[in-house]
Formats: C-alpha cells, sequence, structure tokens
C-alpha cells in the first residue's frame, strides 16, 4: 500500500521519510535491548548485568546524542508555529525526564530494577517518537517557510561530530576495537539526503555472546512491539544448536524435505459408513 507524503518540496518529502525511519530504527533497538533484558532478569543475573551495560550505553551514544540534535535543530524552528508552540515545549521537558530515566537505569542497582528503568526508557521513547512522526516532522515539512531537507542535514552534522568527539575520547581512554566498531556514524541511512556520514541501512544486534541458558528458547525473539519501518539485524551463532520461534535448527546439508511426513493416502472408492457395523440377528427359539 503506498503512503502519501505531504510536503512543500520533494527534498522535504525524501527527507521526511528519512527521519521517520531513522527514529524507528532507534525505536527497534531500544525495544531489542529492552526485551533481552527483560528475559534475562528471570534466567540468568549475570547475563541481565551485561546486557543492562549495553543498554546504558546505547542510550548514552545514541538515544540522549539524538535527542539533544533534534532540540538543537527541529525544535527552534517548529516553536516559532503557534499550533505546535505548546507542544514542543512538552518535548523538551521529555527530553528532561528521558535523560533522568537514563540516569536512574544507570544506577539501577538490581537486575528487576533494571528492568523496570528500561521499560519506561522504552514506553517514553516509543511515545516521544510517535509525537515527532505524527505532528512535528509532518508540520515542518508542510510549511514552505521551512526546510526540513536543510534542518535535518544540520541535526545530522552535529550527530557525527558528538559522534568523532566520542570516538576521539574513547580512544584516548584505551577502549577496545569492539566499542568503535559499535559506535554510530551519525548518518542516516543514506535514505534522507542530508549528506551525513552513511550507517548501515539497518542496526545489529550481536547475540552471539547470550549465554546458554538463554539460547534455548521455545517462543523465539520478542518483536511484536518493534516498528515497522526500517528493521534490526540481529547476529545469530552459526552453530548454536538454538532456533527462533520454537523451529528446530537444520543440520548443514540436511534437506528438511527429507524428513517431512508421508502424506496419508484417502481410499480409492468411497467408504460405506455401515461397513463396521454389526448387524445382530435373532436367533430361532
Amino acid at each position: 500500500m503506498s503512503v502519501l507524503t505531504l510536503a512543500s518540496t520533494p527534498e522535504d518529502a525524501e527527507a521526511l521519510r528519512g527521519a521517520e525511519a531513522h527514529r524507528a530504527r532507534l525505536a527497534g533497538e531500544l525495544a531489542a535491548r529492552v526485551a533481552m533484558l527483560l528475559e534475562a532478569v528471570n534466567r540468568d543475573p549475570s547475563a541481565a548485568d551485561r546486557i543492562h551495560a549495553g543498554l546504558v550505553s546505547f542510550c548514552d551514544r545514541a538515544l540522549l546524542p539524538h535527542a539533544a540534535a533534534v532540540e538543537a535543530t527541529l525544535y527552534p524552528a517548529a516553536h516559532g508555529m503557534p499550533e505546535v508552540r505548546l507542544l514542543i515545549e512538552s518535548l523538551i521537558g521529555e527530553h528532561r525526564c528521558l535523560a533522568a530515566l537514563v540516569d536512574t537505569l544507570r544506577a539501577a542497582p538490581r537486575p528487576a530494577d533494571a528492568a523496570a528503568d528500561a521499560r519506561a526508557v522504552q514506553v517514553l521513547f516509543e511515545e516521544h517518537v510517535a509525537k515527532e512522526n505524527g505532528l512535528v516532522l509532518p508540520l515542518l515539512a508542510m510549511s514552505p517557510d521551512v526546510s526540513l531537507a536543510a534542518l535535518l542535514a544540520d541535526m545530522h552534522r552535529r550527530l557525527a561530530q558528538d559522534t568523532e568527539d566520542s570516538s576521539d575520547h574513547n580512544s584516548e581512554e584505551g577502549q577496545g576495537m569492539r566499542d568503535g566498531q559499535t559506535m554510530e556514524t551519525g548518518g542516516c541511512g543514506g535514505v534522507c539526503g542530508c549528506g551525513g556520514a552513511e550507517e548501515t541501512a539497518e542496526p545489529e544486534l550481536d547475540v552471539r555472546e547470550v549465554p546458554h541458558a538463554l539460547r534455548h528458547r521455545d517462543d523465539g525473539p520478542r518483536t511484536d512491539h518493534t516498528p515497522d519501518a526500517g528493521g534490526v539485524t540481529v547476529s545469530l551463532p552459526r552453530l548454536g544448536g538454538w532456533s527462533l520461534g520454537g523451529v528446530p535448527p537444520v543440520p548443514a546439508g540436511d534437506d528438511p524435505s527429507a524428513r517431512r511426513p508421508a502424506p496419508r493416502k484417502r481410499p480409492h472408492g468411497p467408504r460405506d459408513r455401515h461397513a463396521d457395523r454389526t448387524v445382530a440377528r435373532d436367533r430361532p427359539p
């Protein structure tokens, strides 16, 4: 089904679609990380601590810089429009709440506390993104006095600069190559034409280090709350012996069709429904 995008220029229409996809990828990765933490709390507390640390790192390098860049570029332009001035002020307040929740998540003393705080961060961010995608971004795109493409280009340049500064700081502190590889590039995936550094088309969530107790799931990962736009690439063990959605893994070189049960054969002719009936006859006296 085609989606109608209203904008003052074709460039703003393309920028609007790219901005919505970028926010959907952020929300999707956040949802996946929170789901992993919730599962780990009940199954392996040591794994929950590691996933908790990864979630806090994701918030620090992706969610909070994104909120700061939006507040510095998109919100000033929208605040000048009387119809959304109060909304923008409330969204700025939500940024403060998001930062406070991340700080609470960072200081969570127990895995159960971290799970509750992580779920609060997820709910707030998803509601916040829905307001931006449904109200703020379309209004900016339709305004002939505002160039949404130029605003997004400025926003992504700020993100790229923040990422570069953060990468230099990590290098000075002796961070490993693994942390450097997971750092965001600050681009938009090349979908909005903002000129920012390109990132991978889909964020990648590496679950190859998930403990053995969490691998053998019967119902697989929870993706019912992941946004439809974009996606998340999940790195799985190649020979881990575990499955998604309760489907058993297929050994290498094995033909799944060879293990299918043979189809049941139907009788060639119609079966007489009286064939199996035993008729009792009266015996002569």
